[in-house]
């Protein structure tokens, strides 16, 4: 086993010209890990791969391939947009639900991994921990995929850059202001938009700010491609001028039992009316679902004209697709 850390561990792209290799890590672990140019590039083959799928166009280069999920959390987008575009691409995928395999009567992560490392050629985790979704990666032998944890949702942001690129034309240049709580979405939003030079705006509630590591990452990258990355307690601040609106829910799965003080701490940060008049009269709305109408954002907002948020959904399917041909395929 190597005892490189796997974000750094590299293989060269499956879409790299003859002659020349684009190394890319031999996990996805965080957006932070993936070459600037490389998320550009999962874009533009997930805009190819999208209107070949319009088309009816039918390729299979990842026949013979398996793909594993070890999901710990419910999931429906994730979960179905990977076996689908699995299936689309020739493949198939297993869905191993943590509860019935050997690792809930004590085999170890470590045993475990190394196994299906012998079964599968790629495995997506959905976890709680980013420290067991990186001991997954440091016992496999085939390429990881951060299918969620508490700490970012790479596959996510992926597609909501996907999503803003076909709306708008481009990202760089763009306000998307993130409306809440700074989690594992708000996360991988700094992480991608300092990539491309979007601006990020954060509005959330004292106590509730992204991490402080990671906003300082954002900034670091974002200083190079001239992204603007800004943390503020004022929703309407954080609304102003912007070209994307997004929100997500306040409790996320593990927090149940701090309904009470988050309903109270974001009832001011809602997506509604009053602050969609803050961003640009054709500003788009996104959500990653599951949406809880009446709390996050009004129902009048998510299923308003400037909500995109099923084209949204539907490109996980597409950049999943993508994420799938540049780590599993060869």
């Amino acid at each position: 086993m190597a005892t490189t850390s796997p974000s750094k561990r590299s293989r060269p792209s499956a879409s790299a010209k003859k002659g020349k290799t684009l190394p890319i890590p031999k996990d996805l672990l965080t957006i932070a890990d993936i070459p600037r140019k490389k998320v550009q590039d999962l874009i533009t083959l997930a805009k190819k791969l999208k209107a070949a799928h319009g088309k009816g166009k039918s390729a299979v280069p990842l026949k013979g391939k398996t793909l594993g999920l070890i999901f710990e959390k419910p999931s429906t987008r994730t979960r179905v947009s990977f076996e689908a575009g699995m299936n689309q691409l020739g493949g198939q995928a297993l869905f191993l639900a943590s509860e019935k395999i050997q690792l809930s009567r004590g085999e170890s992560l470590a045993d475990t991994a190394k196994v299906l490392s012998r079964y599968l050629d790629g495995l997506v985790v959905r976890t709680f921990n980013q420290s067991a979704l990186e001991e997954w990666a440091q016992h496999t032998s085939i390429p990881v995929i951060n299918g969620l944890t508490d700490h970012c949702h790479p596959c996510q942001a992926l597609a909501d850059l996907l999503t803003i690129v076909e709306k708008k034309g481009r990202a760089k240049g763009l306000k998307l202001a993130y409306i809440g709580d700074g989690n594992n979405i708000t996360h991988s939003l700094l992480e991608v938009g300092a990539k491309v030079g979007m601006h990020v705006s954060v509005g959330c509630p004292p106590g509730y700010e992204p991490d402080r590591n990671i906003v300082k990452q954002a900034r670091a990258e974002g200083a190079r491609t001239g992204a603007r990355i800004e943390i503020t307690h004022d929703p309407m601040v954080a609304a102003k001028n912007a070209d994307v609106i997004y929100t997500d829910v306040w409790i996320s799965m593990g927090q149940e039992d701090e309904h009470q003080p988050r309903m109270a701490a974001f009832a001011p940060y809602q997506v509604n009316n009053q602050l969609m008049k803050q961003a640009k009269p054709r500003a788009v709305v996104l959500h990653c679902l599951p949406a809880h109408r009446g709390e996050e954002i009004t129902a009048e907002v998510l299923d308003g004209p400037q909500s995109v948020v099923l084209d949204q959904a539907e490109n996980r399917l597409h950049i999943q697709k993508a994420i799938l041909l540049e780590w599993l395929g060869k």
